[in-house]
């Protein structure tokens, strides 16, 4: 048997103490040089030397000392020595050891009395502990509270041994005298603590005889009443009612920890919409005063628990919510951004979309250096609410555009993508829109933001002072022609290049970039330039952010300025009747494109134009050379329609989800209505009815959790050892979140008894075992159920080997069965999840693990591989339906899932349709750790062949 062990300490093992010097220094009298003996002889024994020889010496030095650090030493010391043989007995030299106790007991230092009765609570030995309890009882009327606070908890594990209640048959009586007279906090609370362990009836009766004092009791004791009240409400249901009181009381208390555990308790115990609103109150009430962050993100979390079971009470408290914001800690505000857009309805949507335009405001104070991403977050907040509620989209439109030319370019990237969805769902807004970007659109100082921006001026300027103004604002920010001049590009010189030199921050990854499809590129678009204006440029023209985006080779952003131009264009054939105006703003624009193309192909800037960039342009000349009404719809009609085919699609997807959501049903058809003004109210309170009517409905729904299916139960039961071995084991896995739970039955085959029988696992992976199973006994043909609980810590897949060894008749023998080793697989840990598209390419820059497996599967459909992968890897697939359909013989697409530590797992699946029929690619996997990126690849080599 192992032994237990009450008392854990660091210990050095590199230069252990010898016995020898202990001994010498215990038997001198330098006070110093004792109590470093002391200490390094407890850490011998407690790293398992034994040190029999210095017993004699501590007793015959060691206890007669005075000093207090000695002494306590001396009782740490007793307690990890053996004070049994092998065979249970206690050892004779223990007698000296009774008589130091019985003394310190009787000690007139109040320190000594204390530390002592506190060691007695650890002692197990009950012919040690017998002569003492005159002693211990004596000291529960001490003056001194410490004294009397101890030999209160000594009392309580005494009367908890095996033969406790013989050797203090009336203790639960003493206790209970003691705690109606007691008057210090801590003594009562241990008094009530005993009851509440050894006399539940007692201490519940205490309770109810002062249950109107119990808001003045010590925070200490209130913590064990609401353990208590926990204890009793589960085991006796008919009596919530009045402890339910009890909480609801205990809910003004002055200390912020019994407040926040009585809301816990009243989530647990009850359903009634008065205990929840109660409870959410309170956690609202510490989320304002408390101001540890740690302790908020807790109250988050429990706030966060009570939305998804009690929607409807919380979305009447989310300006109570809201109010967490003020907080500077971005964790916390995510988390309260994340609460609150579940809880919108139309009722409160304006007054959420308020708060968060005010705070959006706040953030252009630049005092906090996380302003821009706590800006970004509202940003998508606001765009979420205004998604769903079409009509508060007009007052938060003009406000957020002032933030196109934000420095933090995924904010900025964020408002106009904002913006381009409502300008197209709000009809009305379009005209007002158009004219505040044209307006603002010189801010905007970021490429990406640009190339969004220009899209939006060349889809919606439909009116002629539009496309006039439209066109006026791209020639304005592009500056006046050449790009630069003829002298410059014949000296290519450096003095040239210095005087065009932007400051230009870029930030690109050099690694490839993914594309919305899922192909890799690495081309200009994905890098970002953002600049510092204001720049001048040759002469004393203060550029244009178009110019200078242009003159640090930006050309992708080149071409979308050029087929901007030529919508413009072609709008204005349609709506300006002079030709002769018409023809001259389109040579204008030629001017302009063939200027770019000269920009690319000069030696001014240190790289050229990109192939893909220059055919865009030249095909954009050639359209306005030449337009067929073909080409003019393809231009005009298509790009719209794409785009708001995208926009349907997602919709889709999201009322899907809802849908989804909305199937898991809170109430059946036949649900029992409860009317609680026909209930016979005998005396109770209001809220008292409330909680029987939900426990009704409960009872009544039989809401009191569903098993899982049997025939699910029964794939995980794993067979350990064969049918022929003298024990045959089989364990049922069950996996829950952080744990693993092995239960293990193991049978006796044999016709004799096996002794001392014992599973023995080792784990592999991040796996640790929690203890080590025992040993048992197993009579012949018997059975036996052994549980190993197993904690994990990341996700990756694991291996649990192990044997069964055990002794038979023939003790000089010890049998050892080897088992099956048991595989945790991956999958248990990963749920598909979704993530936006920004989000996805960030991770995917971001993450260093890859994971390369090659496609080698026997289907044949692109499309069919693709579920197969899905349904194997139990991931959700990013790319919408609509980019996935249609025969082109490959696909590319982008998988997401998240594990229960947060981790996150990225799949990019790309697949080529060979001639031959077969198809080939690669999966690739990213993500922050290596365990993730292994074990899925293997797990996907191991499926992907199909077909079986």
């Amino acid at each position: 048997m192992e032994k237990s062990c009450s008392l854990l300490i660091h210990f050095d093992k590199g230069t252990p103490a010898l016995a020898n010097e202990i001994k010498e220094a215990l038997e001198g009298n330098d006070v110093p040089a004792k109590v470093d003996a002391m200490k390094k002889a407890i850490m011998l024994l407690l790293n398992g030397e034994t040190l029999p020889q210095l017993f004699i010496t501590i007793v015959r030095y060691v206890l007669p000392s005075e000093d207090h650090t000695v002494q306590k030493l001396l009782l740490l010391y007793l307690e990890i020595i053996d004070k049994t043989d092998g065979k249970g007995k206690v050892l004779p030299e223990m007698i000296l050891i009774c008589q130091n106790l019985r003394n310190n007991l009787q000690h007139p230092n109040e320190y000594i009395r204390g530390v002592t009765l506190r060691f007695l609570c650890r002692l197990n030995e009950v012919e040690i502990i017998e002569p003492l309890i005159p002693s211990i009882l004596s000291n529960l009327e001490h003056r001194h509270p410490f004294i009397r606070r101890n030999a209160i908890l000594a009392v309580m594990s005494i009367y908890k041994l095996p033969q406790g209640e013989q050797l203090l048959a009336d203790a639960p009586e003493m206790i209970e005298k003691v705690l109606s007279t007691e008057q210090d906090q801590s003594a009562k609370r241990n008094a009530f603590l005993m009851l509440f362990n050894c006399a539940q009836d007692r201490a519940i009766n205490y309770l109810l005889t002062h249950v109107d004092r119990v808001p003045d009791w010590g925070e200490l004791l209130q913590m064990v009443v609401l353990e208590l009240v926990r204890k009793v409400c589960r085991t006796n249901k008919a009596e919530k009612g009045k402890y339910i009181k009890i909480i609801i009381s205990l809910l003004n208390a002055p200390s912020a920890a019994v407040i926040y555990e009585c809301a816990g308790t009243l989530v647990s115990l009850s359903s009634a919409p008065t205990a929840i609103r109660a409870a959410a109150n309170t956690y609202c009430q510490l989320l304002l005063s408390q101001s540890d962050n740690n302790v908020k993100l807790i109250v988050l979390d429990r706030l966060n628990e009570l939305k998804s079971s009690h929607r409807d009470i919380l979305v009447d408290m989310i300006m109570d919510v809201l109010r967490a914001l003020s907080s500077p800690n971005l964790d916390i505000r995510r988390k309260t951004l994340d609460i609150v857009l579940d809880l919108i309805t139309p009722r409160n949507v304006n007054e959420v979309v308020l708060t968060f335009k005010k705070e959006v405001v706040k953030t252009q104070s630049g005092e906090l250096e996380k302003n821009g991403e706590y800006r970004q977050m509202l940003i998508q907040a606001i765009h979420s609410c205004a998604i769903k509620f079409p009509e508060v989209a007009s007052t938060v439109v003009h406000l957020l555009m002032d933030f196109l030319g934000d420095s933090n370019v995924a904010s900025a990237m964020d408002v106009v993508v904002f913006v381009r969805e409502i300008i197209e769902t709000n009809p009305k807004l379009r005209v007002s829109i158009v004219t505040r970007l044209l307006d603002t659109f010189y801010q905007i100082r970021a490429a990406r933001v640009c190339s969004c921006a220009l899209w939006i001026i060349g889809e919606y300027c439909l009116s002629l002072s539009e496309v006039e103004s439209g066109i006026a604002t791209i020639k304005q920010c592009l500056g006046d022609l050449p790009f630069y001049s003829v002298s410059e590009d014949g000296e290519a010189a450096d003095t040239s290049k210095k005087s065009q030199q932007v400051t230009s921050i870029t930030v690109s990854s050099r690694r490839p970039a993914i594309l919305a499809d899922g192909t890799y590129a690495t081309q200009s678009a994905a890098s970002e330039t953002a600049f510092s204006p204001p720049t001048v440029v040759q002469g004393s023209l203060t550029t244009g952010n178009l110019r200078s985006l242009l003159l640090t080779g930006d050309f992708f952003l080149g071409a979308v300025i050029a087929c901007t131009l030529t919508k413009l264009i072609l709008r204005l054939e349609e709506v300006q009747p002079s030709r002769v105006e018409v023809n001259k703003a389109s040579s204008n624009i030629l001017l302009i494109m063939v200027s770019m193309l000269q920009l690319g192909q000069s030696s001014v800037l240190p790289h050229p134009i990109d192939n893909d960039s220059y055919e865009r342009i030249v095909l954009c000349i050639r359209l306005l050379c030449n337009t067929g009404d073909e080409v003019r719809k393809i231009w005009l009609k298509s790009c719209r329609e794409s785009f708001v085919k995208m926009l349907s699609d997602k919709q889709l997807r999201e009322t899907e989800e809802i849908k989804s959501k909305a199937q898991i049903s809170h109430s059946q058809p036949d649900d029992l209505i409860d009317f609680y003004h026909l209930k016979s109210r005998r005396g109770m309170s209001q809220l008292e009815l409330e909680d029987e009517v939900q426990d009704d409905l409960k009872r009544a729904t039989g809401e009191f959790i569903k098993d899982g299916d049997d025939a699910n139960k029964l794939n995980r039961i794993l067979q350990l050892t064969g049918f022929s071995d003298p024990v045959y084991a089989e364990a049922y896995v069950t996996v829950h979140h952080y744990d693993i739970v092995l239960d293990v039955t193991v049978i006796n085959r044999t016709k004799e008894t096996l002794q001392n029988l014992c599973l023995e696992l080792a784990t592999m992976g991040d796996l640790k075992l929690v203890e080590r199973p025992q040993n048992y006994t197993l009579a012949p043909e018997s059975s036996k159920q052994i549980k190993a609980n197993i904690k994990v810590s990341s996700t990756e897949t694991g291996v649990i080997f192990g044997n069964i060894v055990y002794e038979t008749s023939n003790v000089l023998e010890r049998t050892v069965v080897v088992l099956n080793d048991i595989h945790i697989d991956i999958m248990d840990y990963i749920s598909p999840a979704v993530c936006s598209d920004a989000a996805f390419r960030s991770m995917w820059a971001e993450f260093e693990w890859e994971n390369k497996v090659a496609v080698n599967t026997v289907i044949e459909d692109e499309k069919e591989f693709l579920d197969h992968i899905i349904k194997s890897t139990n991931m959700k697939c990013l790319t919408a339906q609509s980019a996935l359909e249609g025969e082109c013989g490959f696909i590319a697409a982008n998988l997401y899932a998240k594990s229960v530590f947060g981790e996150d797992a990225l799949v990019n699946v790309s697949i080529e349709k060979q001639a031959d029929g077969k198809l080939s690619g690669y999966i690739r996997i990213r993500s922050k750790t290596q365990g993730i990126a292994l074990s899925l690849g293997d797990k996907i080599t191991l499926k992907q062949k199909g077909g079986s």
